[in-house]
């Protein structure tokens, strides 16, 4: 018996954890095992080196983390990344989506957990829907309240006809979502940031701004349904989890890749 294959082909991500927890990164993968992809696409993790932050927690961290992971990554891969798309899981306008993606040492595919968020938030408003971020500490309300801004080409903050609510921050930083403050602290201080962001009229898309809140969307719609009610919560809410967003864009960007005339 003879057989030909005719159509499939496989198709590697990375998920890249900038940071050097690999407590973090053990985090994401109960997300990634829930995402329906076809068997045909492999999800490989990497944690960044000791000489980048355990934990992100500002500007001197962000460029930090960006010159470790480059140079951990040119000298274990000197030819390249053996991977078809990167998704850098970090929360935030990371410098390293720009560098991958304007350097043909990476894939072509190449986005963050950030951006891959905006662009889900806004496929899910309808009518007068407006959304928002939930985060990690107080640096953070501006910085991702620019990335918005500059993603979209416009002031949302300044804008009254901006359908973006800001960004409400649980005074945490990335690393206690999973390892050293009591669970029952994460979540009240969770819940309170929500409830904030609600409380500004129209939400309903609320997105996890970090990527140590992976599996934690139960808090958020446990406090949604403290502030308006289990129907909501439940039935009308949309909590979008950067990592999920990310790996479904990427999938698709690595087949819209190929589609290029020229590309194998």
């Amino acid at each position: 018996m003879t057989t030909e294959l005719v159509r499939g082909k496989l198709s590697k991500i990375l998920v890249l954890n900038p940071n050097s927890s690999k407590a973090m990164t053990d985090g994401l993968k109960n997300v990634i095992d829930s995402i329906d992809l076809p068997y045909s696409t492999e999800i490989y993790t990497y944690t960044a080196p000791p000489s980048s932050p355990a934990s992100i927690n500002n500007g001197d961290d962000l460029l930090l983390s960006h010159s470790a992971v480059l140079a951990d990554l040119s000298s274990c891969n000197p030819t390249g990344l053996p991977y078809d798309g990167v998704l850098i899981a970090c929360y935030s306008v990371h410098p390293l989506v720009t560098a991958m993606q304007l350097s043909s040492a990476y894939p072509k595919s190449v986005t963050g957990i950030f951006e891959a968020s905006i662009l889900a938030a806004l496929s899910l408003l309808g009518g007068d829907d407006t959304w928002g971020i939930v985060t990690t500490g107080k640096w953070w309300e501006k910085h991702l309240a620019d990335g918005v801004d500059f993603m979209l080409g416009s002031k949302a903050g300044g804008d009254p006809n901006s359908r973006f609510r800001g960004v409400e921050s649980t005074g945490l930083n990335a690393s206690d979502f999973h390892d050293g403050v009591d669970p029952a602290i994460v979540r009240q201080k969770l819940k309170e940031a929500t409830k904030r962001l609600l409380s500004k009229g129209g939400v309903k898309v609320i997105l996890m701004g970090c990527a140590g809140m992976a599996g934690l969307e139960a808090i958020i719609r446990s406090a949604a349904s403290e502030a308006q009610g289990e129907e909501f919560a439940y039935s009308e809410l949309h909590v979008v989890d950067g990592v999920r967003a990310g790996i479904t864009q990427i999938d698709q960007m690595i087949k819209y890749q190929r589609l290029l005339p020229g590309r194998p």
